[in-house]
């Protein structure tokens, strides 16, 4: 009988020669697509065909030239044959051929971050893990093995390049002998040292993770992620399979990443071309806001007022306050030597018609041109017969026309309204009437305001108010599908603006809202999918962490009861990792920390040290004058990070040091959300917490 050893080894080698086979021809498939461009630039069709073809064997050519180094394939699935079997050897199957897993029956596929071929018509190499028959492969069970004999794993040496010397290991679980068991090679992979930007999660997507990757277009989905539950993750990997599964919808409406910060967005950047997709924009909502620098400040009471869905409302009626149908008079409009006359109540009639009709500002602007221009014309045609296009064309072009729908319905610009609207108390007043109190419109209102709009000093809030005007005057461009992370800190009016561009395409929306720590912060999703336009919404929890240890979890949890949000407690399935709790003397808690540091860095993976803002200074200048290098958090890979409470958020570390969580709290301010940014300190580190602190902990 063979010794397993020896079946191992074979096995191994089985495995990367195919990988050497996948190498070559990936490497064919990146020249073809080289080619293909050229050939493409001098195809003979229309121009705008050409274009199109072009873009398309570009966005294809540079898709694949910009992949990331790394291995071809994670996983392979036997499927049983007709009469039971099921190993048919490498290679082999379409992943076209979806449906039941009959249709499978005997096929052997290896899994990979996309799709190998020797040529478009042959069966692939391997199968993008986005493909139907990819499904099987994270949702197979021994109590459901959907036609699976053996699901095989690969085990990748950690920091190689893919080279198939790198591939050192495998794991077979045969379902169709009723064997499941946890598999050590994605233990080890979900536990590997963060050293660097995010990593995909292709090959440890876990089976509700895949519910929610591979859920429809169409649907809003609002993901309520306990730390380390991965919804960051799957919020990538759903926009992923959707950009596989309908490439044309979603790029033909866009695909938008909005994450809270710079910091966050260069963290997760490499997610998404490491599963073949470039070209996807990701932002921040600051930045797809920023009409103008921000150049002023809030204080907290006008922030929160300007953030408040109430201002909705009061902007609206300063938009409208400037239509008017009391223009004196009827309307002679010009036609030759003749004119036409409107009488003033047909004028008031179409304008009270069209604002009743709610339309965007500038459409009812031209609606009420419009309905002048049919009045007119009704009359022409009844006293003389048809009227051209280019008549009508002349009526509306009439000045008298124009003078009237500018004086009835005026062309604005955003800043004009907001301006006037911040700058003189009567306009505020009538505009808030019912809304807002007198406190509250004395906080937004300018102390001083500027002479015009255009030396105005906009603050960050301001722009999000100016997005408001400007959805009311006319709707923005939207997207086929938007991702937003970290939601639960979005305010009111934060929300409507990302509704608007999302008005006719779909959300993924994730967060915790255990985790809210601005002012306007959720305490319901339910609040936050209604700003959203989408209150049916389906909210799913994520309990279950692959990220942080057990007792880190643990410790987090101590804080729920107190935070004021109903969400449930996290579970983790990590065992491995360390908590420790350091109380020493409040004068020994700076060298404490050095103390920490310089034992970490014994260690593997990415170190940090996470304090309230104030003390951030003087921890730099002590691990400095220690000799250890301390840099900020935007510096991902460095060796020590030491970071503020404030800009942890979404950020993940082996090692993280938590310095005095009581100054963490007390630094958000009486009645602020302290113990909110304390529970993303605690839920920061991926092996080993250890707090430090001289004052009684706040939990």
């Amino acid at each position: 009988m063979t010794s397993p050893e020896p079946a191992l080894r074979h096995a191994l080698a089985q495995e990367r020669a195919h990988h050497e086979h996948c190498r070559a021809a990936l490497a064919a498939m990146v020249d073809g697509a080289r080619d293909q461009v050229v050939t493409g630039e001098d195809v003979s069709a229309s121009g705008a065909d050409a274009e199109v073809l072009g873009h398309r064997l570009r966005s294809r050519a540079e898709a694949l030239r910009e992949l990331p180094e790394g291995p071809l394939f994670f996983g392979r699935l036997d499927f049983a044959g007709p009469g039971g079997g099921g190993d048919t050897g490498p290679g082999g199957g379409d992943e076209a051929a979806a449906g039941a897993e009959g249709d499978h029956a005997g096929q052997t596929y290896h899994l990979g971050r996309l799709r190998i071929t020797e040529d478009p018509a042959a069966p692939p190499l391997v199968v993008d893990w986005r493909a139907p028959v990819s499904r099987a492969f994270y949702q197979a069970s021994a109590a459901d093995p959907r036609g699976v004999a053996v699901r095989r794993r690969f085990g990748w040496a950690p920091g190689g390049r893919g080279d198939s010397a790198d591939l050192t290991g495998l794991e077979d679980e045969h379902l169709d002998r009723g064997e499941s068991r946890a598999s050590d090679i994605v233990a080890r992979e979900i536990e590997r040292p963060r050293v660097g930007p995010m990593r995909d999660i292709a090959a440890t997507i876990q089976p509700e993770q895949d519910d929610l990757v591979r859920a429809d277009l169409t649907a809003t989905l609002c993901v309520q992620g306990a730390p380390g539950t991965g919804k960051t993750a799957v919020g990538l990997h759903r926009a992923a399979y959707l950009l596989y599964t309908h490439p044309q919808r979603v790029q033909r409406g866009g695909m938008l990443i909005l994450g809270p910060n710079p910091t966050f967005l260069s963290y997760i950047a490499e997610v998404l071309p490491a599963l073949g997709e470039t070209g996807v924009r990701q932002s921040t909502l600051a930045r797809e806001l920023a009409r103008h620098p921000v150049t002023g400040a809030d204080g907290e009471r006008a922030a929160r007022v300007k953030h408040d869905a109430r201002m909705a409302e009061v902007l609206r009626r300063a938009l409208y306050a400037r239509v008017t149908a009391d223009a004196a008079g009827d309307l002679a409009v010009p036609d030759g030597s003749y004119r036409w006359r409107v009488p003033a109540g047909e004028l008031a009639r179409i304008v009270a018609d069209v604002r009743d009709e709610e339309p965007p500002y500038t459409v009812g602007r031209e609606r009420v041109r419009a309905r002048i221009v049919r009045h007119v014309r009704d009359r022409a045609e009844r006293r003389g017969g048809p009227r051209t296009t280019t008549w009508a064309r002349r009526i509306e072009r009439a000045r008298p026309v124009t003078a009237y729908v500018e004086a009835v319905w005026p062309r604005v610009r955003p800043e004009e309204v907001l301006a006037r609207l911040l700058g003189d108390p009567g306009e505020l007043a009538r505009a808030a009437d019912g809304l807002l109190d007198a406190d509250e419109r004395a906080a937004v209102r300018w102390a001083r305001p500027p002479r015009s709009w255009r030396s105005a000093r906009w603050s960050a809030a301001d722009l999000v108010l100016l997005d408001e005007v400007a959805g009311l005057l006319e709707h923005p461009a939207g997207h086929g599908h938007i991702v937003v992370d970290e939601a639960q800190d979005l305010s009111p009016m934060e929300c409507r603006a990302i509704g608007r561009r999302a008005a006719f395409g779909s959300l993924t929306v994730l967060g915790d809202l255990a985790q809210g720590t601005t002012p306007w912060a959720a305490r319901s999703w339910r609040t936050v999918l209604a700003h959203l336009g989408r209150p049916d919404a389906a909210v799913v929890p994520l309990t279950t962490g692959f990220r942080v240890p057990e007792a880190v979890v643990g410790l987090a949890n101590r804080l729920l009861a107190r935070l004021d949000v109903d969400v449930p407690a996290a579970t983790s399935l990590r065992r491995d990792g360390e908590l420790t709790m350091r109380p020493v003397a409040p004068g020994r808690v700076v060298d404490t920390v050095v103390e920490t540091v310089r034992a970490a860095l014994g260690g593997e993976g990415s170190v940090a040290v996470v304090a309230a803002e104030p003390d951030v200074p003087r921890l730099r200048e002590a691990l400095g004058a220690a000799g250890i290098g301390a840099v900020g958090a935007e510096a991902l890979g460095a060796a020590v990070a030491v970071v503020p409470a404030g800009a942890v958020k979404g950020l993940e570390y082996d090692h993280v040091v938590a310095v005095e969580p009581a100054a963490i709290v007390d630094a958000e301010g009486p009645g602020g959300r302290g113990l909110h940014r304390l529970y993303v300190v605690l839920t920061r580190a991926v092996s080993r917490l250890d707090v430090v602190h001289g004052r009684p902990l706040p939990f």
